[in-house]
């Protein structure tokens, strides 16, 4: 689907999230916000601002993908990350996959340049919003976390870090990312049976979904750190391996339910990358 933008109206919802008059003059004049999508080129998108932001606080942004055949528009509609947005003074922008779908190297169908899609996306949200880029984080569930692993390898800068959940490379694996090591925080269930550790084929045998533990090796290789045992720790419900590069991390947390995402484990990776990289942050 290729959208020109459209003027359209600011839905009544969006001026109620956007209380301070900075935020509320950028919801004006974006012409979209809340469940009014945002349109640009190959797609769009949904944003919820922060209730409140300080005058000189930079506006960091929360992206969210959906999962397979999704609807970003159920994510903005979500409580749990409303509140998150709000207790962060984060805007939570969640994004719209083709027929709601994402086209990583290794999916079934290839419907849209993703690289160059969320390039646009952040491009817009600068213009439109005034979000600082260097203040990002990119999250996606299930097939919207495949969708993120394949982001932060392809070129890891691009947000300020990852947290996917359930959901990691498909088969065949990269042998390498030609990135730099990104800030990941990755969430997995021990007892998900839709996308699970050790991946699973799909399509009769035609696809198969990658093992978790071998996604990790990848980047651990490239890094010299296939030999490192890592840091382990407990916190919040979740079992966590951590291993540090000379520049960004890798984080591995587990929790023993199934397919699953709740909006404490992509607010604690945001806490987490707000900490290593001196922003300050909310809640």
């Amino acid at each position: 689907m290729i959208s020109k933008f459209k003027p359209l109206l600011v839905s009544a919802s969006l001026l109620a999230f956007a209380a301070s008059p900075s935020l509320s003059a950028a919801a004006d004049k974006a012409g979209c916000g809340g469940e009014t999508a945002c349109e640009i080129e190959q797609g769009q998108y949904f944003i919820h601002l922060p209730e409140s932001l300080p005058a000189d606080k930079p506006l960091g942004a929360i992206f969210y993908l959906h999962g397979h055949r999704g609807k970003a528009v159920n994510a903005i509609r979500n409580k749990g990350f409303q509140r998150m947005a709000n207790d962060l003074g984060v805007a939570f922008v969640a994004v719209q996959g083709v027929e709601g779908t994402w086209s990583f190297p290794t999916a079934p169908r290839n419907l849209r340049d993703e690289s160059t899609f969320f390039d646009t996306v952040l491009a817009d949200l600068t213009d439109r919003f005034g979000v600082d880029t260097d203040r990002t984080m990119l999250s996606g569930f299930s097939s919207g976390g495949f969708m993120t692993w394949y982001l932060a390898c392809e070129k890891a800068d691009r947000f300020g870090g990852y947290a996917p959940i359930a959901g990691a490379f498909w088969e065949p694996l990269p042998l390498e990312c030609p990135s730099e090591p990104p800030y990941l925080f990755h969430v997995h269930g021990t007892a998900d049976t839709v996308v699970p550790l050790a991946g699973r084929w799909l399509g009769g045998g035609k696809w198969k979904q990658g093992d978790v533990f071998e996604s990790f090796a990848i980047w651990r290789r490239q890094n010299g750190l296939a030999d490192t045992a890592p840091k382990s720790f407990s916190e919040g419900g979740l079992k966590c391996d951590r291993w540090q590069p000379e520049k960004g991390l890798l984080e591995l947390c587990l929790h023993d339910g199934g397919h699953s995402v709740e909006a404490k484990w992509i607010k604690r990776a945001w806490n987490e990358l707000g900490s290593m990289k001196g922003w300050k942050t909310k809640g």
